[in-house]
């Protein structure tokens, strides 16, 4: 996995950004985000995810002239990107501890058919990175795929990822905890350990702390939930969920 920015395209991303973010992975960024950091002198702006990314971009420098005695054109879709965009974003770490794969049970019934669902928005950071939510917690194969999203597979349980953007499906009236994710993602999560990273864990629900431990935050119905470990990431404190979630 190489991915050097986080970027969106057209899709579904966090509330009030005035873009929308993507099925593509939308963890942190937009796509002209890129850009922005780039001027920020934030290094490469190249982004690349085999398993995820639907179109390939590549946003390049706008580099500046120390020797010219005008200034240099900043493209006018880069200045517009909201500071606090700027600010929360972060690149997906690299290496399987920020890839983690789907390896828990299955929790409930495993039906046929997804079924009618409800969405929760989970994002993960460690050590100041994103680690992204895998894909297929809580389903078992045969599996089918397209453009990195699960579209078919054997059976589905309570809880369900069908792409790695951490858009959690969960059955109406399941009683399910953030617990229940990482059991069935096969995860560890307790105070001082978020899946392979260890540290006082912090969680955050609609952008604000919140007390007690992590895994008994409930998965309610379009809950935007965020746990870090290592360095403060700005929490969103909301998500634009695809129709029928």
């Amino acid at each position: 996995m190489a991915a050097e920015r986080v970027m969106r395209g057209p899709g579904p991303g966090p509330a009030g950004a005035g873009l929308a973010g993507t099925a593509v992975l939308p963890v942190r960024g937009l796509a002209v985000l890129a850009l922005a950091l780039a001027l920020a002198g934030c290094g490469s702006a190249t982004v690349t995810h085999a398993a995820t990314v639907t179109h390939a971009a590549t946003v390049t420098h706008v580099a500046s002239d120390t020797h010219a005695a005008t200034p240099h054109t900043v493209d006018p879709a880069a200045a517009a990107i909201p500071a606090a965009l700027v600010r929360e974003s972060r690149p997906i770490g690299h290496g399987p501890a920020f890839d983690p794969a789907a390896t828990g049970p299955v929790l409930g019934a495993c039906r046929p058919a997804l079924g009618r669902r409800v969405g929760v928005h989970v994002e993960v950071f460690g050590a100041n990175r994103v680690v992204l939510v895998a894909a297929g917690i809580g389903v078992r194969p045969p599996l089918r795929w397209s453009a990195g999203r699960i579209t078919r597979a054997g059976c589905f349980g309570a809880l369900v990822t069908l792409e790695p953007t951490g858009v959690v499906l969960v059955a109406p009236g399941a009683r399910l905890t953030v617990s229940d994710l990482f059991r069935s993602w096969g995860q560890p999560l307790s105070a001082d350990r978020l899946a392979s990273f260890q540290g006082r864990v912090r969680v955050y629900v609609g952008g604000r702390p919140r007390a007690g431990p992590a895994a008994a935050v409930p998965l309610r119905p379009h809950a935007e939930i965020v746990l870090e470990v290592g360095p403060y990431v700005p929490p969103h404190s909301s998500y634009n969920f695809p129709p029928g979630s």
